[in-house]
């Protein structure tokens, strides 16, 4: 008996050497996971925080949200986890959102599957990747842009008083103009290994 546990115990390690990628792909799988779970819980308290907002004082004050609350939301999310969780796009209204060069890459590709016709609001992408010589996983998930609320203040037709706010807070805002369906951004997620 002593032996068939031993050579079980090695044919296990050596399937585990033959076949590293088996273990990496479970490791991604469960990533992803826990990634799609903490864009929806910061989703979900986005979400209720704007439209709270935007029945007590219509879009000028969800604004507010989106620049004083919705950083909170996140770091509190990164700190929960320990990971870095956030917001980001090709078109940014908050300078601090500001894609790197993989979210950068992987906002464009999500543009070219959009426009190949594939559901935005599934669209999501992960990968493990090595970072200033680290290991860390990297998942994004599409933000499609929705008619209420998003296109009150993102939309081509902003009113006079959200326009005037929005210049107000963001200067350099350049995420206006989406039409409902547009890929907005996307959620960002980098966990360390």
């Amino acid at each position: 008996m002593k032996s068939l546990k031993i050579a079980m115990t090695l044919s296990a390690a050596l399937l585990a050497f033959a076949e590293p990628s088996v273990a990496a792909t479970g490791d991604i799988e469960a990533r992803t996971k826990a990634s799609r779970v903490v864009v929806k819980e910061f989703f979900g308290d986005l979400k209720g925080q704007l439209v709270g907002a935007l029945k007590s004082g219509g879009p000028v004050n969800a604004l507010g949200v989106c620049n004083v609350q919705a950083p909170g939301i996140a770091d509190t999310h990164s700190k929960a986890k320990g990971w870095s969780v956030g917001r980001t796009s090709l078109k940014l209204r908050n300078p601090a959102n500001a894609p790197d060069a993989w979210e950068t890459k992987v906002l464009n590709d999500f543009e070219a599957r959009k426009t190949k016709g594939e559901d935005v609001t599934k669209m999501e992408f992960a990968e493990v990747i090595t970072a200033d010589g680290k290991k860390e996983f990297r998942y994004m998930k599409a933000i499609p842009t929705a008619p209420k609320p998003c296109l009150a203040c993102h939309g081509g037709k902003i009113g006079a008083k959200v326009a005037s706010k929005i210049d107000e807070l963001y200067p350099d805002d350049k995420a206006r103009g989406y039409s409902a369906g547009d890929i907005r951004g996307a959620f960002t997620i980098r966990q360390p290994m």
